[in-house]
């Protein structure tokens, strides 16, 4: 876990995990379609969209067009069922899936420094992240107490201010707007930190161009993690940008 106490943290960084920090190869899309099914007794037919977005929204979305009501029993029927899916698959994620290349180093390094704090912000369910960050030796650098995730809120944005609040509440300090990072892969993770008033940085290891982050106002923009000076030099950057 970072090591940053509430006497020296100045900097939370807060990362994404799906095709920033990890891929799961197809491993995903393999447990959705068979919690689909435990949870509802039918076939997925179409998922959702789901690149910059939570957990609670894919799943109401890809219930809808599946032609199933999203009650709140349904959602939480395949919530349970995903995580239970990801628990299960342990073994099939950490064969076929991977930490991007530089993230576990580039984790290790901020996570000695000590007016850093990192937790994550993703769109996936608590338990689900936990698992993906463990399967992949990851947990160790992150706090995910100060952290936020996809069954937190329906919205990206709003889950800056809730890792914020967490980390103010946890380690009795709190973290500017001006000195909160968020790292992620896709359009709508710098359109969630420009909308909660954070800095943001592109990582361009998933769908999405340099360009594209760019494009969507990324105060800085990675093309992946494998350059651990280059990575950790625009972290701090960018934090310090007045």
């Amino acid at each position: 876990m970072s090591s940053a106490g509430p006497d020296h943290a100045r900097v939370l960084v807060l990362w994404d995990i799906d095709h920033t920090l990890i891929e799961t190869r197809g491993v995903g899309f393999a447990i959705y379609q068979r919690a689909f099914r435990a949870s509802t007794g039918h076939p997925l037919q179409q998922l959702a969209q789901v690149a910059g977005r939570t957990e609670l929204d894919i799943m109401r979305e890809t219930l809808r067009i599946n032609g199933i009501e999203p009650t709140s029993e349904a959602v939480t029927s395949l919530a349970r069922a995903l995580t239970q899916g990801y628990d299960e698959a342990r073994n099939e994620l950490a064969s076929t899936g991977r930490a991007l290349p530089g993230a576990a180093r580039t984790l290790s390094l901020l996570a000695d420094q000590p007016t850093v704090h990192q937790g994550v912000l993703t769109g996936n369910l608590e338990d689900v992240a936990r698992i993906k960050l463990d399967v992949f030796d990851l947990t160790k650098y992150l706090d995910l107490h100060t952290s936020a995730y996809g069954n937190d809120h329906t919205e990206r944005a709003d889950l800056v201010k809730i890792a914020q609040e967490r980390a103010r509440t946890r380690l009795n300090a709190t973290f500017s707007n001006s000195h909160t990072v968020l790292l992620g892969d896709t359009p709508n993770d710098i359109h969630a930190a420009i909308s909660a008033g954070v800095r943001s940085i592109g990582v361009a290891t998933g769908k999405s161009s340099v360009e594209d982050l760019k494009h969507a106002g990324a105060h800085g923009v990675l093309p992946d993690l494998g350059n651990l000076a280059t990575a950790t030099e625009l972290i701090f950057a960018v934090a310090d940008q007045s």
